[in-house]
């Protein structure tokens, strides 16, 4: 990107918007409308915010909140690179409520500024899912990193303790039966008596994946079964629940080590 450029991305997710940045611009005290967070890739800045001074560099996450008056300007004349996600608040009142299973309904970030490795992978990998240029994933991915991250750095109060681990099962099941439906988080959470959030966090628990993943795996696996049958790639990619025959070639060499063209002569 070109420095001194702002520009909103394309973004997957409704309610979700997307900025990418590099700028020695300093901005004058403003407020947003949506809560934000966001991580700086090069540089640093300080910002007079509704919380107090405060100053981040490269690999720190900052948030802010609706009607937050803040500012913002570069720390040295390199100026800084960021990005940004902003979130319509209907969009974090609904996570807050299932993250906190009913008992909250809003929620607001407290930290303009703090470091945690686990938070920034959690915002890259939202952040690429909902600006990728090919829907590769479905909706279910974008469900899962958004209460990931939201989890992370929204404050709610604390969750009640998980159910046990054989809840998971009917989850597990309900994706076994048909890999390849448009299955929701929301299907997924019905059929446990689970929250969205409680399900992500107790399946990957169990089963050492989240939901999402576990489904990718399942549809390779059954793209893997078509292909010994003979099935042509596209036809198999089609009929396995991927989006193309590229897709489920990303993911079959990360699964198999080896494409599946090469699997299919192997096979003959």
């Amino acid at each position: 990107m070109a420095k001194g450029q702002i520009r909103m991305l394309r973004s997957a997710a409704v309610g979700i918007d997307a900025v990418e940045a590099e700028s020695r611009q300093s901005f004058a005290r403003h407020t947003h409308d949506q809560f934000g967070i966001g991580l700086i890739y090069e540089g640093a800045q300080k910002s007079l915010s509704g919380r107090g001074m405060v100053e981040a560099g490269a690999g720190d996450m900052i948030t802010v909140n609706p009607g937050e008056v803040h500012d913002g300007a570069p720390i040295g004349d390199a100026g800084r690179s960021w990005r940004m996600l902003y979130f319509d608040p209907q969009v974090v009142a609904t996570a807050a409520e299932d993250i906190s299973q009913g008992r909250a309904h809003s929620g607001e970030f407290t930290a303009p500024a703090f470091r945690d490795r686990a938070v920034a992978d959690q915002f890259r990998a939202l952040f690429a899912t909902i600006t990728a240029p090919t829907a590769e994933g479905d909706a279910i991915r974008h469900e899962e990193q958004l209460l990931l991250l939201l989890a992370s750095v929204l404050a709610t109060g604390s969750p009640r303790p998980m159910e046990r681990a054989a809840t998971v099962t009917a989850a597990k099941t309900m994706i076994d039966d048909d890999p390849t439906a448009a299955i929701t988080l929301a299907d997924l959470a019905a059929e446990t008596g689970l929250s969205r959030f409680q399900l992500v966090r107790h399946f990957a628990g169990a089963v050492g994946l989240t939901p999402h993943a576990y489904i990718v795996q399942r549809r390779i696996d059954l793209a893997r079964r078509l292909i010994d049958g003979g099935m042509p790639l596209a036809e198999a990619a089609f009929a396995a629940g991927f989006a193309d025959q590229s897709h489920m070639t990303r993911v079959f060499v990360g699964k198999y080590g080896l494409s599946p063209g090469a699997y299919a002569d192997a096979r003959k």
